[in-house]
């Protein structure tokens, strides 16, 4: 039996049990979806289906687009009870974990089938603060008629996207295409900078800015070398914009063909092979190229987790809840019904789920095997600095306003100061 399905009936056990004794009533539990796309209804279906299982009661409170971590601490700040089961990104369980409870009891080993990465982002100070509920990770957008048409094989290195990027780009150019470009990505300073960038650096063997000691390691060589990597970039495969570019301004020139290559999340898959869209049936996928031959293939880790807040009523029900959404089954279902990438390793061979997924699975789980996570577990409350001081340097070398080396080096000497000797 699935570990994490021993771990809702035992749950739900201890919460049903309250229904029999004659002095208790069922339980209301408050969860937070996202509004966006159809994750609110999504949510609302698993939700409803846990509260028909075990009689109790379920509460759907939607969240905005933005602005959730705000909100979640200025509720939890509080001590507000209003929100049992908290819907949170991949990056919060650091901030976030002094104000949620241990989920290691309830749990059991239902974790033991998800991907490492993910159980390690989830746990900070030893205490399991949150379950992975569905995954995320950077992946490689790439034309197969293009590559096709010019014999170029898909690039399993930095160096080879660099030069077949530029051969194809040179040839469509001209061919008469002087829109093409050979590779498009985020490269305005926000958190999708810190991403991509984070990326370049791990595939070089640089390490993830702070390691797991909590010491800072940024200055060093080989992330130096990666950002002279994508500094070489703008302005000859990529345009200068893309130093504007977010997730969206990439995707509309890549789905618009006016690019060879795109560093973007899945969910630009069926929106490029959309009806409407012109690169339909064109585009492959695959994993974010080494760091030369003696690299390693890395994309940052995204996602959204669940957790439960230490001021819940009813800590008991909400973890019940918690198990459940995030169980196998529930899983599969939201993989085949919403197209959501399971945080559950076994699921990727599963008939039903492949199917669902489309051609990416195999390609999404030998990204998120490779996953890299941001340090914010490390970081904790002072993620949102350290990720905001990052971006901001790479910003600086990418736009040659600073040069990459004294760049890092500046970081370094502002990230010690904020890591009070690696006691994050």
């Amino acid at each position: 039996m699935d570990m994490r399905k021993m771990a809702v009936l035992g749950a739900s056990m201890l919460v049903g049990s309250l229904l029999h004794i004659g002095t208790a009533s069922a339980v209301t539990v408050t969860i937070s979806c996202s509004a966006t796309g159809h994750d609110l209804e999504q949510c609302t279906q698993g939700a409803q289906a846990w509260a028909k299982k075990t009689g109790n009661e379920v509460k759907i409170v939607s969240m905005p687009a933005s602005g959730q971590l705000a909100l979640y601490q200025q509720l939890l700040s509080a001590g507000s009870s209003d929100i049992d089961v908290l819907q949170i990104d991949v990056v919060w369980p650091g901030i976030l974990a002094q104000d949620l409870i241990d989920l290691t009891k309830y749990a059991g080993n239902g974790t033991a089938g998800d991907f490492p990465v993910y159980v390690k982002n989830d746990t900070v100070g030893g205490r399991l603060v949150a379950m992975p509920w569905f995954a995320d990770a950077g992946v490689m957008y790439y034309r197969k008629d293009l590559l096709d048409k010019y014999h170029v094989d898909v690039p399993k290195t930095w160096e080879e996207l660099t030069a077949d990027a530029k051969k194809i780009q040179d040839a469509e150019r001209a061919a008469g295409n002087s829109k093409m470009w050979g590779f498009v990505w985020q490269g305005k300073n926000y958190e999708g900078l810190t991403c991509n960038a984070l990326e370049w650096v791990q595939s070089y063997n640089g390490g993830a800015i702070v390691d797991a000691s909590g010491k800072v390691t940024i200055d060093n060589p080989a992330a130096v070398n990666a950002l002279k990597m994508a500094r070489g970039w703008v302005g000859t495969i990529s345009p200068e914009g893309v130093l504007n570019y977010q997730e969206e301004e990439a995707r509309g020139v890549f789905q618009s063909g006016d690019a060879v290559f795109m560093r973007n999340w899945p969910y630009a898959w069926s929106l490029a092979n959309s009806a409407d869209s012109p690169i339909k049936g064109k585009v492959g996928i695959t994993t974010l190229p080494m760091g030369g031959a003696n690299g390693r293939h890395a994309a940052v880790l995204g996602g959204w987790q669940l957790a439960v807040s230490k001021y819940s009523k009813n800590p008991d029900a909400a973890a019940s809840l918690v198990m459940y959404l995030t169980s196998e089954p529930e899983q599969k279902r939201r993989a085949i019904e919403g197209g959501y990438a399971s945080t559950i390793e076994a699921l990727y061979k599963d008939k039903d789920v492949r199917d669902a997924i489309g051609p990416f699975a195999d390609s999404l789980h030998d990204n998120l095997v490779n996953a890299v996570a941001r340090p914010s577990s490390i970081t904790k409350t002072r993620y949102n600095q350290v990720s905001t001081e990052f971006s901001g340097a790479a910003y600086a070398a990418l736009s040659g306003n600073t040069d990459p080396a004294a760049s890092l080096k500046d970081l370094d000497d502002k990230l010690h100061g904020l890591s009070h000797g690696g006691k994050w």
